[in-house]
């Protein structure tokens, strides 16, 4: 008899994972009607989302939670639903919280603890400062995808990640060694000690190499949404018309201010090119087609939902560096002269 697989539940229902794992955590925020054909769909099937026949061990009773931090971020959020395909394999259950990227993953945390006694957590677009002191008492496994944790003095820790800085670095040395000199850069703020700001610093380091003065006039903080890095892009470009390049610290951004340049009577790469990162589906089939640095997403996934569950069952943490690649598509071409 097969045994169903709660992505399998989600594609007989022709719903999202995310949606099948809240009908299983009894979330409030399913429609009756959604709730009704999930649950009519896995009574078919004789699903009850701990079949036995496992990759890992079971945790009976156990609970882990995964911390989203950043609605409108396509990378993270389909980086969140691959972690949920991969637990629902599993035998512990997983819940999804999402929350604003100006809200407190931390403390989030600390709630599902006394709320949902959720045992394990995986922080997704996460960022290391003082706030994680909150979490020291916390016996809990905690587990960083997307940012390295090395350097976060805390129990129980582990990270999965890419090179953030070595890949900035090679970015912007693409762009320059394209022979771009004037180039922007689109990104967060730089001071919160996450995967941004060690994208910016590898930028830096690259410039500083090449002897190309970076100007820091060229950097524009903007929330990871296209309806942001397009407003951004539009009020930056009228006062910097001498820009040739953007390196864009996600592919989001980057497709935001491409659509700016168009709509400013701007061509890309003619007149500025323009350089992602992330490596998101869309970009390939964008116009123009972005280049970028691919991050290794179904592996992030994978790698972080087993080593929470290793470390739930009393393994060590460990800091998972993982390679990413460099994309040349259409977006970057050399200065016009």
């Amino acid at each position: 008899m097969k045994i169903y697989t709660i992505r399998d539940v989600a594609k007989l229902a022709g719903v999202s994972v995310t949606t099948v794992s809240r009908v299983l955590n009894h979330r409030p925020d399913v429609n009756a009607a959604t709730r009704e054909k999930v649950e009519r769909v896995m009574a078919e099937c004789n699903f009850v989302g701990n079949a036995s026949a496992r990759s890992l061990k079971q945790l009976d009773g156990d609970v882990a939670a995964l911390i989203l931090r950043g609605r409108s971020n396509i990378f993270l959020s389909q980086l969140a639903e691959m972690m949920l395909q991969f637990a629902g394999e599993t035998g512990v259950s997983f819940l999804l919280e999402t929350i604003d990227e100006k809200a407190d993953e931390f403390q989030t945390a600390l709630r599902l603890t006394h709320e949902k006694r959720a045992r394990g957590f995986i922080f997704v677009g996460s960022r290391l400062d003082g706030r994680a002191q909150v979490l020291r008492g916390l016996e809990a496994p905690l587990v960083f995808a997307t940012v390295p944790a090395r350097e976060l003095e805390l129990p129980r820790v582990a990270s999965v990640a890419v090179d953030d800085r070595r890949m900035g670095r090679l970015a912007m040395e693409t762009l320059i060694q394209a022979g771009h000199r004037r180039i922007a850069v689109f990104g967060g703020r730089r001071d919160q000690g996450d995967a941004l700001a060690e994208r910016y610093l590898g930028a830096r380091e690259a410039c500083e190499t090449a002897g190309v003065p970076f100007d820091e006039s060229r950097y524009v903080e903007t929330r990871f949404s296209l309806s942001d890095a397009y407003g951004a892009a539009r009020a930056f470009f009228p006062t910097r018309g001498d820009t040739t390049a953007v390196f864009a610290m996600s592919d989001l951004v980057a497709m935001g201010v491409i659509r700016a340049l168009k709509d400013m009577g701007k061509s890309v790469p003619e007149d500025v090119s323009v350089f992602g990162f992330d490596g998101i589906e869309m970009g390939k089939y964008f116009l123009p087609s972005l280049t970028t640095i691919a991050q290794p997403q179904e592996e992030i996934a994978r790698k972080s939902v087993e080593v929470l569950l290793d470390m739930m069952n009393g393994g060590e943490g460990r800091h998972v560096t993982l390679p990413a690649a460099l994309i040349r598509r259409e977006s970057v071409a050399a200065p016009r002269k």
